[in-house]
């Protein structure tokens, strides 16, 4: 189960978001990664986006502002989850690989 919620899960939201997204940030052959970032990033940070910037005492465009820079924001901070869950997915596997690889070293002892 551990392998499944800290490597195959985040692999593969990461790729299909990837592969989803790609598309749109690509255009004449020039890639946006800025948004790409974004947009990737948006799922892992969704939950922080109103902890910051509370849209209250705005009109109608100043609360569609501050959500909007809410989402940009949330979307950077994704961005870094992202590549966090992506890094510890790594280390997951390395951890598992070196546990393995021990427990036959000490069993051929």
């Amino acid at each position: 189960m551990e392998i499944f919620k800290k490597v195959i899960l985040p692999v593969v939201s990461v790729g299909l978001l990837l592969l989803m997204f790609y598309p749109v940030c690509s255009a004449d052959g020039t890639t946006d990664y800025f948004m790409l970032w974004i947009l990737v990033g948006f799922p892992f940070g969704v939950h922080k986006m109103c902890l910051w910037l509370i849209p209250r005492n705005y009109g109608l465009s100043g609360s569609i502002g501050i959500f909007a820079l809410n989402c940009i924001i949330g979307g950077l901070i994704g961005g870094v989850v992202a590549m966090y869950r992506l890094f510890m997915a790594v280390v997951t596997i390395i951890r598992c690989i070196l546990v393995g690889f021990g427990q036959i070293v000490l069993k051929s002892m």
